[in-house]
């Protein structure tokens, strides 16, 4: 090995620090780097593949259901930014504003977009004048500036990167159709291809998205019992449509104005995989979206013979998966720690004495095991491997949320159930009143997270005032 070559870093254990040992990830495993702008992350390639991956799932479903992508200005006029009043309230503390152009001062401040409704509907507004031109089902791939005081690396930072579909409707049955359709494929894509099991359901009326009717989310549980809101679908009715004048015929010639629906996943879904799923030694990644799915670690390549079978097993791999041969001069367990650490879901070991036997080691990353497998059938294995890694994961996290969600009846038993077990979700029945959803926050320290759509009945009182309950809702501490 290589002297000026160093071995792998430890990074901290989660049970002792999570959030070091997050950030330590994010780092360790060449996801990111600090930039000179306070807030804002280099994602460097091995992370920004990842998200490569993921837009590119994404996006064929997206297009598969209809969806075109298109492209808006960054910048919203101050003037039309104000159109929709509640959305505008809703992002103010979060802005950020250009103010010059040079060094002339702009007749009008211009938003760097937070959300890009305005933008969309100033466009339809354009577009749409019959029932012929609708639906109309966009797209957009882009960056968003919301001015954040506390950042971590993909959770939370100023930009980020993310999709927004934003679309129109005839009436409003469609649009609620598309509304529902949309978080469906998010939660899809979180269950087949993150491995991550989330709760779908409704936000309460005091956590909509500025400006909707209606938001939906999809919740999911971290390791440390944290939840994170891992995608929106919001209905906005016709209120922006009123506000933009967007109008058209139907087919009785009456003039109507359209439904309109808005929907977006982030780059916190890689912030989401590290908590999901990591360990104590790195990342572990869902073999859907991992930039490497196989690496192959040669044993003794110095000896006669080895690397060339290496690189025959490679080339019998490669078309069918995203695979790296690792050649270089350092010592297989320094490379063994390094692609853990990257969070590869199958590495292959083979040397001397597997070449000879016909052999070569399997090691699936989630779990850490070993199987000595036939390389005859190498193809097929590889790919059961793949599925089985994948099947793991979901499971494993499944369990954890399963092990972490408790039911309650009232506010002490929330208290007392948090204060034995720690953070987690907790399912308690609720009235719908505001007061009282602000109330087990100021008294139990957990939010409301949604409205889940698979209700069920824990009692007939609400958990904070003993009034008839008409919800089940998920509570819990988010990021």
């Amino acid at each position: 090995m290589a002297q000026d070559k160093k071995m792998v870093e430890s990074i901290t254990a989660m049970d002792v620090d999570f959030a070091k040992w997050y950030t330590d990830i994010c780092k360790k495993a060449d996801l990111i780097d600090y930039s000179s702008v306070k807030g804002c992350m280099i994602i460097r390639p091995y992370g920004y593949a990842i998200w490569e991956n993921i837009q590119k799932i994404l996006d064929g479903r997206f297009k598969e259901l209809g969806h075109e992508n298109v492209y808006m200005p960054m910048f919203i006029p101050e003037g039309l930014l104000n159109k929709e009043k509640d959305h505008v309230q809703g992002f103010a503390p979060e802005v950020a504003w250009v103010t010059h152009g040079g060094s002339e001062k702009l007749t009008e401040r211009l938003c760097v977009r937070p959300t890009s409704e305005t933008l969309f509907c100033e466009h339809y507004a354009n577009i749409i004048r019959s029932y012929r031109d609708l639906p109309k089902l966009y797209n957009q791939w882009c960056s968003v500036v919301r001015w954040e005081k506390t950042t971590r690396p993909f959770l939370r930072s100023r930009e980020f990167l993310w999709q927004e579909g934003h679309t129109m409707h005839a009436n409003e049955a469609e649009a609620r159709e598309e509304t529902i359709r949309m978080l469906n494929v998010y939660a899809d894509f979180h269950t087949n291809e993150l491995a991550i099991p989330v709760i779908k359901g409704a936000k309460t009326p005091s956590d909509k998205f500025a400006g909707a009717e209606d938001t939906y989310c999809i919740e999911a549980l971290m390791h440390d019992g944290k939840a994170l809101q891992a995608g929106t679908s919001h209905y906005f009715g016709d209120g922006f449509a009123r506000a933009f004048d967007i109008q058209y015929t139907d087919k009785d010639n009456k003039l109507c104005y359209p439904h309109q629906t808005s929907w977006g996943v982030t780059t916190r879904m890689i912030g989401e995989i590290i908590m999901t799923h990591g360990d104590d030694s790195g990342l572990v990644l869902p073999p859907a979206i991992a930039p490497i799915q196989v690496v192959i670690v040669p044993v003794a390549m110095h000896k006669d013979g080895v690397l060339e079978k290496n690189r025959e097993l490679y080339a019998r791999l490669c078309d069918k998966f995203r695979v790296k041969l690792d050649d270089n001069d350092q010592s297989p367990g320094w490379k063994y720690a390094e692609y853990e650490m990257k969070g590869v879901p199958l590495r292959i070991e083979m040397g001397p004495r597997d070449i000879e036997e016909g052999n070569c080691v399997i090691v699936t990353r989630h779990n850490l095991e070993k199987t000595v497998v036939s390389i005859d059938d190498i193809e097929n294995t590889v790919a059961k491997k793949l599925e089985e890694v994948r099947s793991g994961m979901y499971q494993k996290a499944l369990a954890n949320r399963e092990k972490h969600t408790y039911s309650c009846t009232s506010i002490e038993e929330i208290k007392e159930t948090i204060k034995a077990n720690g953070d987690g979700f907790v399912k308690a029945m609720w009235c719908g009143d505001e007061e009282c959803e602000d109330k087990v926050k100021e008294l139990t320290g957990i939010g409301s997270r949604c409205i889940p759509f698979e209700q069920e009945h824990l009692s007939d009182h609400c958990v904070c005032c003993g009034k008839p309950a008409k919800k089940m809702v998920y509570w819990g501490i988010a990021y």
